[in-house]
């Protein structure tokens, strides 16, 4: 059997996608709107000494394998939604006919490209925790401007409307935290892992509050404090290159969390949330948003797979009920959760738009392979939010004082419907 017809059924592919490889060989049909196309025998030796998805991946990522027609389509067309997966039990045979095609030197082991990552040190440890975060934040500016936008924000947005902008449905997001944490002109919201500061930018401008974010990237912070002084909202808003466990400052009417709990570990959670609840005055609330897995069966973490090893190392994401429990254990009432999930499709889908949009100039600031990297995980990201294998949860707490909670009997954070 041909290289091509091997890969092509250990895939699994559909009639819409067709193989075609370097030694001329190709199956599937001719006019199938997708493709993978081996172009090299590296791609073949990533995959054997990588095994299945992973080994893929790889190819991908050096360019040894091109995907033909979008990132999104061609990963929907195969069987795992965050790379293509090579079923084991075909694997031999592709080792066969990559043996007879490329001869044995096929068969030396590759080392992984430059760009997958593996920590060193205690796992979840501040200086640990430093270099995930900037194996992923502090890529280039730039880059992330191409990419998210003029907002910035690196967060699941919230779409007022379906025919909405990316830069409308951050702004409804930033707005629906600040009216779900209730601010008010003069409160104190501190806001963690705060990115480029989208949120603290918003709470100073929209709502008169003086607000503090704190982010583990430096890039980050430099960016977001220029940032703030261009706006002209330097006396009431800070954003700081430092770990929010040495935040000193407590007393908070407010604190947000959107994006950084998957980051934070399944075992840290209580410290986390505990510590948190330290920052805030009586009835202080805290909205917790991030990406969470569809129950709490699944693993947190995946520790071989593309997202850590590329993308996030070291994430973790847990189910809403681990995240609820953790909440409540250690100090807080939970009032109101709501799922986002088809919102961060939505978003995921403007993202990758925008890098199809700037690509060249992205390869120019990063490289080919890194933006290979960001357009693989944010096409399988998508795919994995249309498909429910992940969803995006914002959770609201409160820091109840001798049952007083401070809220009204309705919630009135949504603008009243019309109507009867």
């Amino acid at each position: 059997m041909a290289l091509a017809s091997v890969i092509h059924d250990a895939v699994g592919a559909p009639a819409r996608l067709r193989v075609t490889a370097f030694d001329g060989s190709s199956a599937g049909a001719d006019d199938a709107p997708l493709g993978l196309h081996l172009r090299t025998p590296l791609a073949v030796r990533y995959l054997i000494s990588g095994g299945g998805s992973l080994g893929l991946t790889r190819a991908f990522v050096t360019g040894d394998l091109v995907l033909e027609g979008s990132a999104y389509d061609v990963l929907d067309a195969v069987t795992n939604t965050s790379s293509p997966e090579v079923k084991s039990s075909h694997r031999l045979a592709v080792v066969r006919e990559a043996v007879r095609v490329a001869g044995l030197g096929v068969l030396v082991p590759l080392a992984p490209p430059t760009e997958e990552v593996k920590l060193r040190g205690w796992r979840h440890s501040m200086r640990r925790d430093s270099a995930a975060i900037s194996h992923h934040y502090d890529v280039s500016n730039r880059f992330y401007e191409y990419v998210l936008g003029p907002t910035m924000a690196y967060t699941c947005a919230c779409y007022p409307r379906p025919d909405a902008t990316l830069e409308e449905a951050q702004f409804h997001k930033f707005d629906l935290v600040a009216r779900k944490l209730a601010l008010e002109p003069g409160m104190r919201l501190l806001d963690v892992g705060c990115g480029w500061g989208g949120m603290v930018m918003h709470a100073a401008k929209e709502y008169g509050v003086t607000a503090l974010g704190v982010t583990l990237s430096r890039q980050q912070a430099e960016w977001a404090q220029k940032a703030i002084a261009d706006a002209g909202l330097s006396d009431r808003a800070e954003v700081r290159h430092l770990d929010y466990r040495l935040v000193t400052e407590s007393g908070f009417d407010a604190v947000s969390s959107i994006g950084l709990t998957e980051h934070i570990g399944e075992k840290e959670l209580p410290a986390y949330f505990s510590f948190l609840h330290s920052r805030l005055r009586p009835q202080g609330r805290l909205l917790n948003h991030c990406i969470m897995r569809p129950t709490t069966l699944e693993k947190a973490n995946i520790r071989n797979g593309f997202i850590n090893r590329y993308v996030f190392p070291d994430g973790e994401l847990e189910g809403l009920g681990t995240i609820v429990t953790a909440m409540q254990n250690n100090g807080f009432e939970v009032r109101h959760e709501e799922n986002l999930r088809e919102h961060y499709a939505q978003t995921l889908k403007h993202w990758c738009e925008n890098l199809d949009a700037h690509w060249d100039e992205a390869v120019n600031e990063v490289g080919a392979n890194k933006a290979r990297v960001w357009q693989l995980y944010m096409a399988g990201s998508r795919l994995g939010f249309d498909r429910r294998d992940i969803e995006l949860h914002q959770v609201l707490g409160v820091k109840t004082e001798n049952g007083e909670s401070g809220f009204p009997l309705r919630s009135d954070w949504e603008p009243p419907t019309t109507g009867r």
